[in-house]
């Protein structure tokens, strides 16, 4: 493969394979138009749309500078682009939400280095979808491929693709990557039975439960679609909450309670109507926060200025008032695909996705928190016909507002063979912990359960 760039390569298929630095040199309507025939409903979603990976490296958030040099990789047929991922390489693990520290502290203690590795995920974003952008299963596992021969001629330590899709997992396991899971909480917009007490339609790349099981999700055909049964979706956020525990309920309205009475009402404007004063206040939220915490933003002003630009019907933000004065903001990023119009009641779409992203506040109110970052985006995503919130990565707390544990992927290659055997052996030891924490979770289910008889306590 030569050295200069972009690098080309020819297979014996005749397909292109090229290592370029930035996302500008593959066009954007090619790049977004082979997201959209990916499988799943991640195929809408907006963090590997070209003009937010652009916007990644055109603000400065996501640089050599910062840790994220891009080496994006592109398989070509004649003048087809028929596959694609952006490739980072890392000289640190932060910002990724898969931790591998671990590993990077026993290289250095043998005298190894594991810097720079390769990351094949859209920076700061711990959120399932496709990684690997295909035309074809073959084809994604030619990407895999090229991926693991551009590495091992680097030099790199190790490769590692974060939150991936079901199609990405096949294409990684078939190329003999170790998998890795991990745990997010999601809210699913469909009133659970009492006979299975609650149901949860996982994303692409979040693993399904056994059906039937309290917590679990909701059975699935042989075409991947939900048989949600006798399920539906939530009238409004008080029907919401007799589906819960009569604890979990009250502490919820408990909460809401402590917000009202504090004075705080809340507004929210989508898209385009999302103002330049708003986005402003917003990065005054965001930027505190991680100053709050000791740590610089990842994320620019200028980064958020693109989204207004590039992608403004992909954000949704929340602004909470207090005597007329903002306080605090939580921004949220949907899928596209609009929303159902108003009086719609079961009108939903499946691939209607919400994604709990960012928060600040110059105030501090009692459960605000909570407030601007589930109960108002629940009721909004209740009220216009979305099926799933994805409240981010970790966070327990998640479960009493009836975000539900699913189990995300990531695949892994490590280059040195007696430390890619020593972290098979790590991840099966995980592997079955992991296992009795999903269990432990499921127990800890929010929703009412049904007693003998099949009555349920209200």
């Amino acid at each position: 493969m030569k050295k200069e760039k972009p690098v080309d390569a020819v297979t014996e298929n005749d397909y292109v394979i090229r290592v370029l630095d930035s996302p500008l040199q593959v066009p954007a309507a090619d790049w977004n138009a082979l997201l959209a025939a990916q499988p799943g409903d991640g195929s809408l979603n907006p963090f590997m749309r070209h003009e937010y990976l652009a916007a990644m490296l055109e603000s400065g958030s996501a640089t050599a500078q910062t840790g994220w040099t891009a080496r994006f990789v592109t398989l070509s047929r004649g003048t087809q682009l028929v596959g694609a991922c952006p490739l980072y390489l890392k000289d640190h693990s932060y910002g990724e939400y898969v931790f591998d520290h671990a590993w990077a502290n026993a290289y250095h203690q043998h005298g190894l280095p594991y810097y720079p590795k390769a990351l094949v995920a859209p920076p700061f974003t711990p959120v399932p979808g496709p990684r690997l952008l295909a035309h074809d299963a073959v084809t994604r596992t030619l990407l895999v491929k090229a991926l693991l021969a551009w590495c091992a001629e680097e030099g790199l330590s190790s490769l590692h693709l974060l939150f991936a899709s079901d199609a990405d997992v096949a294409a990684c396991e078939e190329a003999g990557l170790m998998l890795r899971h991990n745990v997010q909480f999601h809210w699913t917009n469909s009133a659970p039975t009492l006979v299975t007490s609650c149901t949860a339609l996982p994303p692409e790349g979040a693993l399904r439960l056994r059906p039937g099981k309290a917590g679990s999700a909701a059975p699935v055909g042989e075409d991947g679609a939900p048989r949600l049964g006798n399920t539906r979706p939530f009238r409004d956020f008080d029907d919401f909450l007799m589906s819960l525990s009569q604890e979990k309920r009250k502490k919820i309205r408990q909460e809401r309670r402590k917000v009202l009475d504090a004075g705080v009402r809340f507004r929210w404007s989508l898209g385009k109507d999302i103002s330049a004063a708003d986005w402003d206040f917003f990065y005054r939220c965001y930027e505190r926060t991680y100053y709050e915490h000791g740590n610089a933003p990842y994320l620019s002003r200028d980064f958020f200025q693109r989204m207004q630009g590039t992608m403004p019907e992909n954000w949704l933000l929340f602004v909470a008032e207090r005597d007329g004065r903002p306080i605090a903001t939580s921004l949220i990023a949907v899928s596209a695909g609009g929303t159902k119009a108003e009086g719609q009641f079961g009108s939903i779409t499946p691939s209607r996705v919400a994604y709990g992203r960012y928060w600040g506040a110059l105030e501090r109110v009692d459960c605000l928190h909570f407030e601007a970052c589930y109960y108002q985006p629940l009721q909004w995503c209740m009220e216009h016909g979305y099926q799933r919130f994805e409240g981010g990565a970790q966070g327990e707390h998640k479960m009493a507002r009836a975000l539900l544990p699913v189990k995300t992927t990531s695949a892994h290659w490590l280059a040195h063979p007696a430390f890619a055997d020593a972290v098979e052996r790590f991840l099966e030891r995980e592997g079955e912990g992991m296992a009795g924490y999903m269990e432990e979770l499921e127990r800890r289910n929010p929703f009412r359960q049904a007693e003998p008889g099949g009555h349920a306590p209200l």
